[in-house]
């Protein structure tokens, strides 16, 4: 199982020498990638309405594709995940083209959370439809392949037409690896039919457990191999004490897990300083060497 980080983002200062100190440390300790959230724009709480969500516009949320294309010349073995990029609320060849671009600029070392977010102020202000966005994402995902595995494309859906045309330079995956998130069942049908992972969000593996029987039923359905099909959990630090933690990472490998982040927002924690101790800590408790990585 491969172990890696959520980069701690919404607490970190916008410093180009700390996001650097921290992806460095990461690959120095061993870790094998560093995943992003991702959000455009934060909604104003006091706005007419209200509003409910996790995040405001005073969260501190870095662009991915422009953050790990910074970190690619700045490290040599890390592997970028975005988890997850909300792609609905973005034109699909655009990210086709961006992704693309930060494949070869990091050597092939992208991987692609894909998901349909859940805050309608983004859609508003990008342009886009928040009401369709599953259905719009099944056709974003074919058209993102083949874009990235043809020189040329010629494409008719119902919301997207390619005139013969086509992305150059093309990734150095063909394609890039495209893992999904979220609960929901229409989710995971659409994860076993067209993803290459699944990225849940649960405390423990015995929470996830009723989920992950369904989506190993539905990835048989779809003629699908389980243990081919890559499943990436998460620590969320504040929840668990350093004790518990080797045994969580042993509850989920045991459930198939094939990746594994470790989250340390939420911690109390003030400087990028406390967050790379953190890291450092836990690097320690798991036993990593930069082989691992």
């Amino acid at each position: 199982m491969k172990i890696g980080l959520v980069f701690p983002q919404t607490e970190f200062p916008p410093d180009p020498a700390a996001v650097r100190d921290y992806a460095q440390a990461a690959e120095e300790l061993g870790y094998a990638h560093l995943l992003a959230y991702e959000h455009v724009l934060g909604a104003n709480p006091q706005r007419p309405g209200g509003w409910s969500g996790p995040y405001t516009h005073r969260d501190p949320f870095l662009e991915p594709f422009v953050l790990f294309a910074y970190l690619a010349g700045l490290t040599q073995r890390l592997e970028f995940v975005t988890g997850i990029l909300i792609l609905p609320q973005r034109q699909t060849a655009l990210v086709a083209k961006q992704a693309a671009t930060l494949d070869v600029l990091c050597g092939g070392r992208l991987r692609l959370g894909l998901g349909n977010g859940w805050n309608e102020v983004e859609y508003t202000a990008l342009g886009e439809n928040f009401h369709n966005r599953g259905k719009r994402m099944e056709e974003q995902i074919e058209l993102l392949r083949l874009l990235w595995t043809q020189p040329l494309v010629t494409f008719s859906g119902r919301w997207h037409h390619i005139p013969d045309a086509g992305l150059n330079p093309l990734p150095v995956q063909r394609p890039i690896p495209l893992w999904l998130g979220g609960h929901a069942e229409a989710v995971l049908a659409r994860a076993a039919r067209l993803g290459d992972g699944w990225m849940p969000n649960y405390r423990s593996a015995e929470e996830a457990a009723p989920t992950l029987e369904t989506l190993h039923r539905l990835l048989t359905e779809a003629g699908r191999d389980p243990a081919a099909f890559g499943i990436e959990a998460r620590l969320n630090m504040r929840s668990f004490t350093p004790a518990e933690w080797q045994g969580h990472l042993s509850a989920w490998q045991q459930a198939g897990a094939t990746h594994y982040s470790i989250n340390t927002m939420g911690c109390g924690y003030q400087t990028p300083q406390q967050h790379i101790a953190a890291i450092q800590q836990f690097a320690k408790i798991a036993g990593l060497t930069n082989e691992a990585a």
